[in-house]
C-alpha cells in the first residue's frame, strides 16, 4: 500500500511538472512570435519666423565723443529700419559695450614695453525678430545701404524658425505611426501570420533639416535654424504579437 501511494504521488509529480514545462514552452514561443517594425513619419514647411542681428561700433579718444557718435549710428539705423516697414516692437537694441584700447610699444627684440592708450571703443548691436520672413530677409541683404551712410555695420546671417512645431509633431507620429503598421502588415502577410494586438510603441526625437541636406540626425534632436525651408521627420517603433 505504502509504495502504491508512493507510486501515485510520484506519477502526479512527473504529469505536473510535465504540465508546467509545456507551458512554460508554449508561453516562451509566444512572446517569442513578435513582428517589430519602425516606420518614418515627414513633413517639409517654411519658417514662419525669422531673427536678423547687426553690430555697429565708434572708436574715438573721447568717451564722450565715441558715445555721442554710437548714438547717432544707432538713430541712424532705427529711421532706415521703420523706413523698410520694420515694427518699432520689433527692433531691440542691446546694451553698449565699452573697451579701452592699447597700442603695444615693444623694443628692437620684440619684447613688451609698454601700452599707450589709443582710445575708446564703443559696440552695440541691433536685433529684430518678426513673422514677416521676407521682408527681413530683404533688408539683411542690402545692409550695404546702411554701410553707405558711413555706419560701420557687421550684419550675422539670418536665422529662421517655425512657431507650429506641436502641430507638426503630432502631423509626424500619425504619419510615422501609419508607416509602421502597415509595414507589419505586409510582413506578417508574406510570413503567412496574422497581426496580433499592439504589444509596444516608442518614438525617437524630431529631426529638423533642410531639405534633401546631408545633415546628421542628433540622438538629442535636429533643429536647422539657417534654412527658411525646412524638413521635419521622426520614427515611431511598434512590436506586434503574432498570430
Amino acid at each position: 500500500m505504502k509504495n502504491t501511494i508512493t507510486a501515485i504521488i510520484c506519477a502526479l509529480g512527473i504529469i505536473i511538472s510535465t504540465y508546467i514545462l509545456t507551458q512554460a514552452i508554449k508561453n516562451r514561443n509566444v512572446s517569442e512570435n513578435t513582428i517589430a517594425v519602425t516606420g518614418m513619419g515627414s513633413k517639409t514647411f517654411t519658417s514662419d519666423l525669422i531673427t536678423w542681428s547687426a553690430s555697429f561700433s565708434k572708436n574715438s579718444l573721447e568717451l564722450q565723443e565715441a558715445y555721442k557718435s554710437l548714438e547717432n549710428d544707432r538713430e541712424e539705423i532705427k529711421r532706415y529700419l521703420l523706413e523698410k516697414g520694420v515694427k518699432e516692437e520689433e527692433i531691440v537694441f542691446s546694451a553698449v559695450d565699452i573697451d579701452k584700447e592699447y597700442k603695444e610699444e615693444r623694443d628692437a627684440n620684440g619684447y613688451y614695453q609698454r601700452g599707450e592708450f589709443s582710445g575708446y571703443n564703443l559696440r552695440q548691436s541691433v536685433s529684430i525678430e518678426s513673422k514677416d520672413v521676407e521682408r527681413i530677409e530683404g533688408i539683411s541683404r542690402t545692409v550695404t545701404d546702411i554701410i553707405d551712410k558711413g555706419i560701420e555695420l557687421t550684419s550675422s546671417s539670418p536665422l529662421y524658425f517655425y512657431t507650429q512645431l506641436a502641430e507638426i509633431k503630432h502631423e509626424l507620429i500619425a504619419e510615422g505611426t501609419e508607416d509602421a503598421r502597415q509595414r507589419a502588415e505586409e510582413i506578417a502577410e508574406n510570413s503567412k501570420a496574422k497581426l496580433g494586438k499592439l504589444k509596444t510603441a516608442s518614438m525617437g526625437v524630431i529631426q529638423i533639416t533642410a531639405p534633401n541636406s546631408a545633415e546628421d540626425y542628433s540622438w538629442g534632436g535636429t533643429f536647422n535654424t539657417t534654412s527658411k525651408e525646412k524638413e521635419a521627420s521622426i520614427t515611431v517603433r511598434l512590436e506586434y504579437n503574432v498570430k
